[in-house]
């Protein structure tokens, strides 16, 4: 989950695209699965997974989707931007709180949790970081919730949808019917017209234009910085 890969038609369809690396996954009880960790850009990566978690679920998606909501609401850039899989996991510490066995227990069993250099510490700021940005108390706690440390108590997707933010006023709109103001998709900005006959590399930009980072910048930390 990341907020590129969350796509909405002119219709108000929400679509999620990416799936390279889709995996079934399975839900039984006793049952333990075997997952690459190498999984989802590290700016919305969860901390079971920095931490070399192999046996994960859902969860790791509901912590993207806290990492995109927050984006979206602050109207920002990603809102934790490490260079490393080490620093990632000092601003999510920063954001969420130190990383312990009393907050999360069972972390000292991950593969990496002795690896790496967690800060000791820190308390949890989420709320207190997203207050100048939302106005509405539920929207924070919403967030609060996507953004738990520990995947067993972290908010899923029923809770998520119930929660109180989504059944209080103001009520979801009409997408459609905000979306036909549009006559252009958003992105077309980043693939310019071609000329007939000509095919442009897709990594070229207009002279002048705009431009985006590759995934690969992303990866490696275009940018460093917590919101």
């Amino acid at each position: 989950m990341k907020a590129a890969n969350v796509l909405i038609t002119k219709n108000g369809v929400l679509k999620l695209a990416d799936f390279g690396l889709a995996r079934a996954f399975s839900a039984k009880n006793g049952h333990s699965n075997r997952y690459t960790n190498r999984v989802v850009t590290l700016w919305y990566r969860p901390p079971e997974l920095l931490l070399g978690d192999r046996n994960y679920g859902p969860p790791v998606d509901l912590w993207g989707a806290g990492c995109i909501m927050a984006e979206m609401w602050t109207r920002q850039s990603p809102i934790m931007q490490g260079n490393t899989e080490q620093q990632q996991l000092i601003l999510i510490s920063q954001l969420c709180g130190s990383i312990t066995t009393e907050v999360w227990p069972g972390v000292e069993n991950l593969d990496l949790f002795n690896k790496m250099d967690l800060p000791k510490g820190q308390k949890r700021k989420v709320k207190d970081r997203l207050k100048p940005y939302l106005k509405d108390p539920y929207a924070c706690d919403l967030l609060d919730k996507l953004l738990i440390l520990d995947p067993s108590k972290r908010c899923d997707s029923d809770s998520a949808l119930n929660h109180d933010f989504f059944w209080t006023d103001p009520m979801p709109c009409d997408l459609s019917k905000m979306l036909a103001q549009h006559t252009q998709s958003m992105f077309e900005y980043l693939a310019p017209p071609r000329r007939p006959g000509h095919m442009r590399h897709p990594h070229h930009q207009v002279p002048g234009g705009p431009t985006k980072p590759s995934s690969s910048m992303a990866e490696s930390g275009y940018q460093d910085r917590v919101f």
